[in-house]
């Protein structure tokens, strides 16, 4: 699983010319009534075109994560859903502050969440440790003041 520097622009694009289903939901910044809506969107998608059980939960889970890390850190962006043949791929891109420093932020329980955040019961720190360790692949770049990218691949 890649995360860091140890990718190319290459993985972070999604292969549109070979998907069978593709969707793009929109993700608020602090917009705590919807946040979720887009990740069970596209968990009862996968449900209804027959993705397995399994990989539909981790897929559930990842994408929960990381709709979450939009609303909590970002000024918004989106999250892009790809289906073909052999991988289902969730792609976010987020208008925000970035990432001062992934491996870190890659460790689990490491946060800058508001105390505000703690109180509604997110911000421990699990995020992206959590988006990895569910994905097959795992993509992430992060530039200060622009956002984060984020790509994660799932096999079928």
């Amino acid at each position: 699983m890649k995360h860091a520097a140890s990718f190319t622009r290459k993985d972070l694009e999604i292969d549109s010319m070979n998907s069978i289903y593709e969707m793009d939901y929109q993700v608020g910044s602090r917009d705590f009534a919807a946040a979720g809506d887009a990740s069970r969107s596209i968990k009862r998608t996968l449900q209804q075109i027959g993705v397995d059980t399994s990989v539909v939960r981790r897929i559930a889970i990842a994408s929960y994560e990381a709709e979450m890390n939009i609303a909590i850190h970002s000024k918004g962006g989106k999250m892009c859903l790809s289906v073909n043949s052999d991988k289902v791929v969730v792609s976010t891109e987020d208008f925000g502050p970035g990432i001062e420093n992934v491996e870190l932020a890659m460790t689990e329980g490491w946060s800058t969440a508001t105390a505000e955040i703690r109180e509604m019961g997110f911000g421990a720190g699990m995020g992206l440790p959590n988006m990895k360790k569910c994905a097959d692949e795992f993509f992430i770049e992060s530039k200060i003041s622009e956002g984060t990218k984020i790509k994660m691949i799932f096999k079928l």
